[in-house]
């Protein structure tokens, strides 16, 4: 707690005088990192829309090895059990189960982090980096938004948008999800709207594209905002987005039916420009543990939720969005084998 109250000064501190920083923090709270820009340490790098620390790029492989090890799927059916009593039960309505799954690779860390296109990514050398599309929260000129994202589906498939945008299990699950959102919002801010709702975005990765599904909320922030901006950022941890509703008994339910730490994957990066706040949620997540590499990927699940279809959307997301010309063949080949090894 210490700790907490320390780091959320010195946001405070930061922000009042106007002093650029980076700031990310683990699923727990248990890790809370602040950085002016000017001090950013050589072990770290970032890149948050086009801001970044990134340097001396090296050249990426023309051919790579890339083998995913998902969770043994009758591991993963015994947590899935768990969530769906629990919601059956009426304890949650909407839950986000996630799991490590093994990565062999010959690609580094840091070469995954200087060619993956994304809007939010973070290098922690030798640990974990992140390639993410989420926002969590934006803030300027005095105004907050949020933009949760619930509901994948490979572009391919047949009627894609319609599909994702017709399917009563992702609309509960979106409906639920602003909602909780909303009302996180609300505790820090007044005039909450949902502005847009449902809209696609378009994920490029190196396997396939995929669409996922998003909303935007917004709220009018105090006018000394500027003064309480680390209360304001920890009054809405964990995002709801990756955790549920209600939050408070679902992040129990998570805490019990989950079989490792999530550590940094599905906690919050930031930076603060100055003048406005940027922040991500650490999804798409590499770790390395004992010189061993783990894709940290999950879903949120609702009643109508199905064994077959949430633990295949655990592997579909399995994936670094890293492009090559598709004119290539060595590429085209390399995707057609990316895309089935489900080992």
């Amino acid at each position: 707690m210490d700790q907490i109250k320390e780091r959320l000064s010195r946001i405070n501190h930061f922000a009042q005088n106007g002093i650029p920083f980076l700031f990310f923090t683990d699923y727990e709270l248990n890790e809370i990192n602040v950085y002016p820009l000017s001090e950013i340490p050589d072990h770290i790098k970032y890149d948050i829309n086009g801001i970044s620390n990134q340097k001396n790029l090296s050249a990426f492989p023309d051919d790579y090895q890339w083998k995913i090890t998902p969770i043994d799927k009758e591991i993963y059916r015994i947590g899935f059990s768990r969530v769906m009593r629990e919601i059956l039960y009426g304890n949650s309505f909407l839950l986000n189960l996630t799991y490590p799954s093994k990565i062999e690779t010959d690609l580094s860390l840091e070469q995954i982090f200087n060619h993956s296109q994304a809007r939010y990514k973070l290098l922690i050398k030798d640990q974990f980096t992140c390639f993410s599309p989420e926002s969590f929260i934006k803030i300027e000129e005095g105004i907050i938004s949020s933009f949760p994202m619930k509901g994948t589906i490979d572009a391919s498939t047949e009627n894609a948008e319609e599909q994702i945008l017709n399917n009563p299990k992702e609309l509960a699950e979106h409906y639920t999800i602003v909602d909780l959102i909303r009302n996180d919002i609300s505790q820090v801010a007044k005039k909450v709207s949902v502005d847009r709702f449902r809209y696609i975005d378009r994920i490029h990765t190196n396997g396939k594209e995929l669409l996922q599904v998003s909303s935007k909320i917004t709220g009018v922030l105090p006018e000394n905002y500027l003064q309480t901006l680390g209360d304001i950022i920890f009054k809405l941890l964990p995002a709801g987005s990756i955790c549920g509703a209600p939050k408070l008994k679902t992040l129990e339910i998570i805490n019990e039916s989950e079989i490792s730490p999530r550590k940094y994957y599905t906690g919050v990066m930031g930076l603060f420009d100055g003048k406005s706040l940027d922040c991500g949620v650490m999804i798409r997540a590499i770790s390395m543990d004992n010189d061993k590499m783990w894709y940290h990927s999950g879903g949120g699940m609702t009643h109508m939720s199905t064994l077959d279809e949430e633990y295949n959307e655990l592997i579909d997301k399995i994936y670094v969005p890293i492009i090559r010309d598709d004119t290539d063949s060595r590429w085209r080949d390399k995707k057609s084998v990316l895309s089935s090894s489900e080992a």
